[in-house]
Formats: structure tokens, sequence, C-alpha cells
């Protein structure tokens, strides 16, 4: 790196200075570069990083979310972000400009983590998240996969004591959800294997563990059981703190805008997304009355009675999606994807059909075009095929649900579901339920909803929907990062603007699939930076080189 790269690391406070334009600093994009790749690996780890595998890792391979080290990761991300405003960015052409936008929104998404949301400190579900996966598995065991099951339990006592350790500013609504999850199912079973009746949360997929390994191998009883028992006392704690847990889970209304500007890149305040949303509702909603009046006299659509059959739908629809995509010239399917598989399994609940399956047993194009292809599977292949250094290493959540909303009615309208009657209702069903999260999220974040208010709007507003999907949704929209909920339909909306605008550029030129391939081929950057690159217009960017104290 380049010596006034190295030099500009020196403990800086986070205040940097605002910027009409682009910085002139002395910096080089190779050190933007070097920069971004110090910030991953600086950057606050997963809790999914910690590794079981190894018998001598410190406290069983878990990850430290002490004060003391995030504290350290908060000085380097300090360091980090004040090198950025050292680089020579107003030299570079618009891509490399673009990269460095993306660059500076990341560090600023870790720096609002570290200092704002901080789960680990505020969320209980932090780490009750851990502990379920330990119990999905298949019995019995032998050799390593037997020694990493009994690694795996001996560290729920250490997640637990991390968790009382570290917990020092806990959220009300949080704690509610972390108790929740603890002794009720979900009810959606996002991962978990089929049960006809699911455990009963996390402690419930204890005692089915305990339950099989009693059967196939007892001498494992006793790890159950000492693992079991940490995580009973952890639920005893929080019930017994609850009263105490006074802290709003919410990031606040004037931290959520700076979030949505400087992390998210989204040229709208909260306030701004709800009229967009609330509009957007509005017309789909009216789209879907209209075309179920269209089709008043067609049989309804039935789910699919067996496994075989919904698969038979599922074999029929990627066929469909594949040959349409390439036939009509909507996108090119590289040489090396191939098959990609679904997301909902076919499950036979005693208490019904929840959304997503009352949807995807009918027909399932809705999903398949949102979460197969030529959405999220199929977009993260390319992604994983981009070698590009910075490009390739960046996957904004708007840019990735805006993605797959959109071309659930954009191929809608394009003729993917000609001669399949009623799909149509279907795809509106998800615009309907899209639109419906947006004011759910804002309100949550800004501490103006409770969980169950959100609940309770988007059951109102959505049919078919129900108490588990939308809990559910509702929890992600408040556990993770600000303007989760929103990406959906305001991505969608921003790639509808997209299109219009190259479209309305190009004129009697534009060709759609060059258009997508396009979009593809730039990475999953924030769409305001995509579009600055496609089109040139800076109205969105221009507002984003000046960079404002975070709230406190």
């Amino acid at each position: 790196m380049h010596r006034i790269v190295v030099a500009a690391f020196a403990v800086i406070a986070f205040c940097a200075p605002a910027f009409a334009g682009p910085p002139s600093g002395k910096g080089s994009y190779k050190d933007l570069q070097q920069i971004f790749e110090m910030f991953r690996e600086s950057k606050t780890p997963s809790a999914w990083n910690a590794n079981f595998n190894d018998p001598n890792a410190p406290n069983h391979g878990l990850i430290d979310y002490s004060a003391s080290a995030t504290d350290a990761r908060l000085q380097k991300m300090n360091e980090l972000r004040a090198a950025l405003d050292d680089l020579n960015v107003a030299a570079w052409k618009r891509p490399r400009q673009a990269e460095f936008l993306a660059v500076r929104a990341q560090l600023d998404a870790e720096l609002f983590n570290l200092r704002v949301s901080r789960p680990w400190a505020r969320d209980p579900g932090f780490y009750v998240d851990q502990l379920l996966r330990f119990t999905f598995t298949q019995l019995p065991l032998e050799g390593d996969d037997k020694a990493t099951l009994e690694r795996q339990l001996a560290a729920v006592p250490a997640i637990i004591a991390a968790a009382r350790e570290n917990l020092d500013d806990v959220a009300a609504d949080y704690a509610k959800l972390a108790l929740h999850n603890l002794t009720t199912s979900d009810g959606v079973g996002h991962g978990h294997p089929y049960r006809a009746v699911p455990p009963a949360g996390v402690i419930g997929w204890y005692e089915d563990l305990h339950a099989r390994v009693a059967e196939t191998q007892p001498e494992l009883v006793p790890a159950v059981e000492e693992a079991k028992a940490s995580i009973n006392e952890f639920k005893t704690w929080l019930e017994d703190n609850l009263g105490n847990f006074t802290a709003p889970a919410g990031v606040g209304a004037e931290q959520y805008d700076w979030y949505l500007k400087h992390a998210k890149l989204l040229p709208y305040t909260g306030d701004e997304l709800i009229l967009m949303s609330d509009r957007e509702w509005e017309r789909v909603y009216a789209f879907y009355v209209l075309a179920r009046h269209r089709n008043r006299n067609l049989p309804e659509l039935t789910p699919a009675e067996s496994k075989e059959e919904y698969e038979r739908r599922i074999e029929a629809t990627d066929k469909n999606i594949r040959d349409f995509v390439t036939r009509e010239e909507i996108l090119t399917i590289p040489d090396y994807v191939g098959k990609l598989g679904y997301n909902a399994p076919f499950i036979e609940r005693p208490q019904g059909l929840n959304f997503w399956e009352a949807v995807q047993f009918r027909d399932p194009h809705p999903d398949h075009l949102h979460a197969v292809i030529p959405g999220h599977r199929f977009d993260g292949l390319v992604e994983d095929n981009n070698d590009h250094p910075i490009r390739g290493r960046i996957s904004d959540g708007v840019r990735a649900e805006g993605w797959g909303v959109y071309l659930e009615e954009a191929m809608l309208q394009a003729g993917v579901a000609e001669g399949r009657p009623r799909v149509d209702e279907l795809i509106y069903l998800f615009g309907i339920f899209r639109a419906a999260r947006v004011p759910a999220d804002v309100n949550m974040q800004r501490n103006e909803w409770t969980v169950q208010q959100a609940v309770d709007f988007m059951r109102e507003k959505t049919p078919w929907l129900d108490e588990n999907v939308a809990r559910v949704d509702a929890e992600i929209y408040l556990r993770r990062p600000p303007g989760y909920g929103v990406g959906y339909t305001i991505g969608m909306l921003q790639m509808r603007k997209l299109l219009a605008d190259v479209a309305a550029q190009r004129g009697g030129g534009f060709v759609m699939k060059e258009f997508h391939d396009d979009f593809l081929n730039a990475g999953r950057l924030p769409i305001s930076l995509i579009r600055w690159e496609m089109t040139g217009l800076d109205d969105e960017v221009g507002a984003f080189w000046e960079t404002e104290p975070m709230p406190e």
C-alpha cells in the first residue's frame, strides 16, 4: 500500500469531512482494493464462522464478541474509513468511483453494526439462533461426524455463557422473540428437517435429539442433557430479567434515515419509502382484483397433493422459464448454469398450508422466478463466477431482493405465464405482500410499531397471509440490519426505474437481453450505483458524496 494511505490509518474519530464531490486525496485505485481486502479481513465475523472442527480452538472455536474484541474491530474500521477519504477518487472513471462508493457503504454499514445495532449485546436471539442447527444431525453417527456433534454439544454451554456475558443492553422485543423461539415452533420451518408436528422451538428440538440419541446412541445422552440444561437455564434467566430489558429494538428514525443513505445508498427517507410502498400496494392489489375478475369463470388452481406431483410442476416450471428467457431473448444463461433446485419442500401440515406453500403448491412460477432462475440462485451463481476483486465480493441486499421481485411481474408482463391461467394472480399476491412489508420494516425500526402491530398490518393487507409467516417476516426485518424488509419492493421499483431510464435513452436501439446482461455483469452493487454507471444520470449519486456524522 502506498505510504500516504498507510499514514492515514492513524486513529481518527468517525467524523469524515463532507465532500461536494469525490475525494481528491493521494491514494490510488489499488489502495482502494487493499482497503477493501483489509475490511473484509477485519469486519465482525458471523457467528456461523465458529470452528467446531478444531479441538484445539479456544473457547470451542466460538467467535469473540466481548467488549474488548468489538472495540478493537471498531478502531480498525475507523482507521480504514478515514483512509478512504485520502484516495484520489476524483481522478477515476465512473465505474471505479462507483466501486469506491460501494466500498465506503460497506464500511459505513459495519460501523453502524458496531456502534448502533450491536446484536451480540442487544439481541438474545443472536445466541439462540446458533443453537438450533446442532439438533438437525441425522443419527447414528460415527468417526469424525460423531466427534463434530460432541464438540457442538460441548459448545452449547459456552454459547450461553457468552450470551450472559455480552448481553448488556437487551431490547425488550428481542428478548420476547428469543423466548418465543426457544419454546415455540416458527410454523414455517426455514431449513428445518420435516416433522408432521414440528418440535416446540429450540428446546423442543433438543428434546427431539435427546429421544433420538437415547434410542440409537445412548453414549451421547449426557452431552445432550448438559446442553439442554444450559439452554433451559438461559430461558429462565431471560424470563427473570424480562422486566429489566427496557432498550428499544429498533434503531430510531434518525439513525434509520442515516443508514438508508450511507449504508444502503438509497436516495429516499423512511417517510418516502412508506409513500412509495403505499402507492405500489394500491397498484398491485388493484391488478390482483382485476385479474381475479378476468379469470372469474376459470377453475381455481389447486395445490399439488403429493411430493411427486409438486416436483413435476417444478420441473415443468423450470423448463418453461429457461425456454422463455432464451427464446424471447430476455437474458443470457451461461453454460455453467445447471439444475438449481427449489426453495419450498413439499410438506403436509395438520394446520394446513402456510402462505408460501399455498402459492407455490398451486404453481411454482412466482418463487421460481424470484428465488431460482433468473432470481437468487441464478444470480448468486453468476456472482460466484465474477472474479472482480470488488464487484465479485459485494452483495447488496436491496440489489439482490429487488432483482428477484422485479423478475416476478416483469416476466409476467413479458409473457412467461401465457397459457397458464391464474398464475398472474399468484404473482400479484407476492407483490402485495412485498409492498406490505415496507411500512412494517420502517415503523418497527423507528420504534413506532411492535412486532405484533407489524404482523397485524401485513395480514390485513395481504390475502392468504397466515400468522406464522407474518411473524417470522416481522422478526427478520426487526432483527436484521435496517432496510432489509424494504429491499424487496423498493429494489424492484429501482429496477423498473432503471429499465425505463435505459430504454428511454437508447430508444430504438434498446435491447432487452443486453440490458439484463449488463445489469448482471455490473455485480451486486447498490442499484443506485448501477443506474449511474448504465445511464450517466447522477441525480441520485450526487448526494452520496456528502458524508454526515452517524447519529448517536
